[in-house]
């Protein structure tokens, strides 16, 4: 699996979700492997000098929190049947058509059931999936569920409760910049690598593998290589995880310091649809925004809920449902806190008049570009 170089300046690239996406930042995909399963990278290595620990925490401190949580997190290895023209191990592709992969990631256990939190990039299209603990020990995994709005994947192992050590989740709507957080993972195959940094923003908008937006992102500069994604973003104060390291923002295609965690908010919703044998949705505007400013709609999806509810090209929203909205970035938010079929009330500016719109909300299609 070839890594795609990270295109910075294509972040803003427009995703009809209801707001622009940022686009495909270099991510902290799977980690591809040769075929003998050792971990070989598909370019020459590149050492990227160590950075210097945001944390102000004791190495006491952190050392026993690595202690508490390396036991909860597995590193992740896939075979999967690649093609071109599929997410190939989102955000890298594999142009070279369709072939067999194995790539590695990283999770983390969620409960005593056996159930494991992961990126959906890290196990998209797996025909099989080994997971390795700490101890070395390996099991078979089974898919459980997948959401690629959200980026989020569930797999699940056969093993008794006494050899499962559950990591604790939090509220990443609590999180907030300059918050000590570590990243526990496999870069470059490196399982059990612990990094450590600060929360550098909060409330970044990031793109799902299916092009659509993912808000509330978590910004980190904690290290986030290749195979680092599905492994856990953890608040140092709580030790509880508030987020799933996703994806990272640089011209090397290795960690420049600008990671992105999927909020744990969004994921832990999903999981527990997903393990209960639900089916996840989520509601659709299907507009499309202007990359700065206010959130001023530059397409509208024909047959979409904002198509039937009159919004057009050149609207500037202002209110949804009730809420304030000054930037495309609230107005993604907005609705993805709402639910599909939810009527909502949403007020646009139009050549100098106000207008206030009733829009029934739909179920976001399975890709930005249906």
């Amino acid at each position: 699996m070839n890594p795609r170089p990270g295109s910075p300046r294509l972040r803003w690239a427009l995703a009809l979700a209801v707001a622009l996406a940022i686009g495909a930042a270099a991510g902290a995909g799977a980690y591809a492997l040769t075929s003998h399963h050792s971990s070989s990278p598909s370019a020459s290595p590149v050492v990227v000098p160590a950075q210097p620990a945001s944390s102000t925490s004791t190495v006491d401190s952190l050392t026993q929190l690595y202690k508490q949580d390396a036991p909860g997190i597995v590193d992740i290895t896939v075979q999967s049947n690649s093609s071109a023209g599929s997410s190939g191990g989102f955000p890298f592709g594999n142009p070279g058509g369709s072939q067999k992969q194995k790539a590695e990631g990283t999770g983390f256990e969620i409960d005593t059931k056996g159930n494991i939190l992961t990126a959906e990039h890290v196990v998209d299209g797996a025909t099989s999936i080994k997971v390795t603990f700490e101890d070395g020990s390996t099991a078979k995994a089974t898919l459980v569920g997948t959401d690629k709005s959200t980026d989020t994947g569930v797999i699940h192992v056969d093993l008794p409760a006494s050899r499962l050590h559950p990591l604790a989740l939090g509220n990443s709507s609590s999180a907030e910049p300059g918050q000590n957080v570590v990243a526990i993972g496999s870069p470059f195959g490196l399982a059990e690598t612990m990094t450590a940094g600060i929360d550098s923003a909060t409330n970044r908008t990031i793109t799902a593998p299916n092009g659509f937006s993912i808000t509330g992102a978590i910004q980190t500069d904690a290290a986030i290589n290749h195979g680092n994604s599905g492994g856990p973003l953890i608040d140092v104060a709580t030790n509880t995880v508030i987020g799933i390291n996703d994806q990272i923002e640089s011209d090397t295609n290795d960690s420049a310091g600008v990671g992105f965690a999927v909020p744990i908010d969004a994921s832990k919703s999903v999981a527990q649809t997903l393990i209960a044998g639900g089916t996840v949705q989520h509601a659709w505007l299907g507009v499309g925004l202007a990359r700065v400013g206010a959130a001023r709609v530059t397409k509208v999806v024909a047959g979409s809920p904002a198509a039937k509810a009159g919004l057009k090209a050149g609207d500037v929203v202002t209110s949804f449902n009730g809420q304030t909205v000054s930037s495309a970035d609230d107005l993604s938010a907005a609705v993805t806190a709402a639910k599909p079929c939810e009527t909502v009330g949403v007020t646009v500016q139009r050549s100098g008049s106000t207008k206030h719109l009733s829009v029934t909300l739909g179920v976001q299609p399975k890709s930005a570009s249906s």
